[in-house]
């Protein structure tokens, strides 16, 4: 065990000062590893269940093997890590806005970060996920218009909490459809959510996607000594 609590990175970027930070927790004997947003907590170590969750639910579904994957949002990395553990999985390209979280994964800062950095399936994208979902080149600046089996997606809070107002025209259906031309016939989308399910939402991803199922992940929640829930969305194409 080392130091009770340690600040191992703070920068000022363009949606505020981030921060990553490393703590003993005296009473779960465990190291935790949380992200801030200025005062405001991103994502924490101890609440991992739904990312995994994410790259699990999202690529069950999917037949076949050599799969192409984008992961929106590199966060601490657990749902990239999930999506590689699947040995269906051909390629991973994991789209992030900002370069000090790259940074934390590629100078091994992120307990199994040389999991990710180091596998040869494994693309670190420094990148805007919304601009380039509506792109014409979309996630692939090597190969204009390159088209994937599946787009996991965790970076805001749920679509209607966003991090950055921009990001709200993505979760309407012409964001959706613009993200569609993005898939492979059969293609997934998986879409992470701190919210409940939102039957709103649910009906826009209906008018893009053939089908839609909106999973509830349950998990411990030990702050609060109880049980917590996020939501997983897996649409498919046609």
């Amino acid at each position: 065990m080392g130091a009770r609590f340690e600040e191992l990175d703070w920068r000022e970027t363009e949606i505020g000062a981030i921060s990553l930070r490393r703590r003993f927790d005296p009473s779960l004997q465990v190291e935790v590893y949380e992200v801030k947003l200025g005062d405001e907590f991103l994502m924490s170590s101890l609440f991992t269940v739904a990312e995994v969750e994410l790259a699990r639910l999202g690529l069950a579904g999917l037949s076949g093997g050599d799969l192409d994957v984008v992961v929106g949002g590199l966060g601490l990395g657990y749902t990239a890590r999930a999506t590689l553990q699947d040995p269906r999985v051909r390629s991973l390209t994991v789209v992030e806005a900002l370069g000090e979280v790259i940074g934390w994964h590629r100078d091994d800062l992120l307990p199994y970060a040389a999991e990710l950095t180091s596998d040869p399936r494994t693309r670190l994208v420094h990148g805007d996920f919304f601009a380039m979902a509506a792109s014409e080149s979309g996630f692939d600046t090597e190969v204009p218009g390159r088209r994937f089996d599946a787009v996991l997606l965790d970076v805001d809070h749920s679509p209607r909490q966003v991090l950055h107002p921009r990001n709200a025209a993505f979760y309407t259906a012409d964001g959706l459809r613009r993200l569609a031309a993005r898939l492979r016939p059969g293609g997934v989308f998986g879409l992470w959510s701190n919210d409940p399910p939102d039957d709103d939402f649910t009906a826009v991803l209906g008018e893009v996607f053939a089908a839609t199922q909106a999973h509830v992940v349950s998990f411990p929640n030990p702050l609060q000594g109880r049980p917590a829930t996020n939501t997983v969305y897996v649409s498919r194409l046609a």
